[in-house]
This record gives structure tokens, sequence and C-alpha cells, in this order.
């Protein structure tokens, strides 16, 4: 069984193949960022202009033709809309030329399962960092099979805090990679720490070190404001840690691709004799690979939808999600 899966909830449209668990292509084609953030109008006519051709290239790499697909999974949220919409009638589209069952998958839920696939992991918590959302999440034991939201962010995702700062700051590219890269050579600034129990918040992290632009060394700002934001989320995941009895984390998303974040994360559950498991990059960024096995995962457990309800939504929580596999 075959199965092709897109990914479209931001900058990137990702388009994956997935047989039998084993993942034979993940291409992509990513809209560059410009220092006014994301335009959600302008990203969904770069996936429209350049999604036939990365579907394409994936069967190319796969070494597959579309008549070989067995079903067709696109990300049905959360994310950007108009980017949403884009991905979604690409798989429509292919989903009524070649007769296709269609499968919408979360986003987040796609980001723990490669992780969890990759990793070979039994029963662990996950510390989900993105762009748009920073979670901990445990998988639940009841009826109602899903993941736990055990704490989140009060406001903004990590990773979009890091980009608004970066593009503050004047850091070209502005994200994530920059600040990190700014960072290595900076000194501590006392900045605000906000943890409510396993939940926590980043926007008065980032005003304040906002406000401190121009007037401390760019680097001290940089390394100040990364390494409180991860140590908030270090101190909210060992709670969720030692709560649940784990001894195994999950560290998935965009912001996973963080060397600083993974060696914080890992010095705090040495202390606890747990292990951290992260994927590889080209599996914490946004990617098709992710989608197209949560889809193979739903239809092999029995899934099946139609057109009707295959549809979008930008605020589609993890934790409505149920896990029939």
């Amino acid at each position: 069984m075959a199965v092709i899966g897109i990914e479209s909830s931001a900058h990137t449209f990702g388009v994956g193949i997935v047989e039998h668990g084993k993942v034979l292509a993940n291409c992509k084609s990513m809209y560059k960022i410009s220092d006014k953030g994301m335009i959600p109008s302008k990203v969904a006519d770069f996936h429209s202009k350049n999604g036939w051709r990365v579907i394409k290239e994936a069967l190319g790499v796969a070494g597959l033709r579309i008549e070989d697909i067995d079903a067709v999974g696109y990300t049905k949220g959360p994310g950007i809309g108009a980017c949403l919409r884009t991905g979604q009638l690409a798989a429509r589209a292919i989903s009524v030329k070649y007769n296709l069952p269609i499968i919408p998958v979360n986003h987040a839920v796609a980001h723990v399962e490669i992780t969890k696939h990759l990793s070979s992991t039994a029963d662990p918590i996950a510390l989900y960092v993105s762009g748009g959302n920073s979670q901990i999440l445990a998988l639940s034991d009841g009826d109602f099979k899903h993941y736990c939201v055990l704490g989140e962010t009060f406001d903004i995702g990590v990773g979009n805090m890091v980009d608004v700062f970066a593009r503050s700051a004047g850091l070209k590219p502005a994200w994530g990679s920059t600040v990190a890269k700014v960072a290595e050579n900076g000194s501590y600034v006392p900045m605000p720490y906000t943890v409510k129990g396993m939940d926590f918040t980043f926007t008065g992290l980032l005003t304040y070190a906002t406000k401190l632009i121009g007037k401390e060394k760019i680097e001290d700002i940089a390394s100040s404001l990364q390494d409180t934001a991860f140590s908030m989320l270090c101190e909210a995941t060992e709670r969720a840690l030692l709560l649940t009895k784990r001894s195994e984390i999950l560290l998935c998303g965009g912001v996973a691709q963080s060397t600083r974040l993974k060696s914080m994360l890992e010095s705090m559950a040495s202390t606890h004799k747990a292990k951290v498991h992260v994927a590889p990059n080209e599996f914490n960024a946004d990617n098709g690979g992710m989608i197209a096995l949560v889809a193979e995962k739903m239809f092999g457990a029995g899934y099946r939808s139609g057109l009707d309800s295959a549809n979008t939504d930008q605020h589609y929580r993890i934790d409505k999600v149920e896990i029939i596999w």
C-alpha cells in the first residue's frame, strides 16, 4: 500500500510518499520569507504555482506512477487558511481524477507520529515546538484515544516568538537559525520567565527582548531570549515527565532543529534517567512524509472520508483527533 501526503500548512509545500511505513520520497518547495513575514495570499499563490511540480518530483523519487498510489492524505490543519486550502485542493483533485480515498491529517499529530515512528519509542511524552504552537503531549488510555495536552503556550508558539524577534532586530534571514547563530557568543541578560504549572507564555519575553534592541549587545539579547524560552519549556516538560512517570521524551516540530534546545532537554532528562528522541531535521521541519505516514496509518486502520468531509480547519486541535491505529 502506497500513500501520498501533501503538507501545506505554512511556507512549505511538501509531498511525501510512504509504503508500509517506509518513506520513499519526501520532497518540498519553500516560500522565501521576507522581513515582513508571511503574507498568506502570496504563500498560497506560491504553492499553487509549485505544487504539481513537487508532486511529480516525489513520484519520480519514489519510482512510482500516480496509478500506483492507494490513497491521498493532506494537512487539514492547524495552519494558515489560504495555504491549507491549496494543499486540500490538490489532494481533492488527485482523489477525484484517480478515484482515490482522501484522508485529512492533523499537522501536530503528524509531527509527533513521524518522530515516534523513526525513534521506535513506546510511550513517551512529546514536546511539540513549532512556529505556530508549543505543547506538551501524552497519549491517553481512555475509550477516546488521543493526545492529551498536558501543557501549552498561552499565547504564541516559541518559533513564532523567535522569528518576530529576528525581524525586529533586522536579522537576515529572519528566523530561528539566524538567532541561534547570533546567540553563540552572547552573555546572559535577565529576562521575564513565565511558567504556570505545565503552561507557559512568550509575549512578555518577546516584548522585553525587543525593547532591549539598541540598548544591549544583540548577541546577549539573542542568547538570553533563546535560553530563557528554552528553560521555560524544559521546566514544564520536566514537570510532565515526573507527573506521568514516563521515561522517554519526544522532541518534535520545527524548533526541534535547535541543537541548543535539544542539549538543554537532554541535560534535564539525564537527571531523571530519561531519554530524548529527535528525528532527523528533514522530518522536524514541515514535510509531506509525516502527512503520508499518518494517512497510511489511518487508512490501514479503516478510516475513510468522503469529499464532503475533506475540509480544512485553521484551529484543528490535536486533542480533538482520535488515534485509531
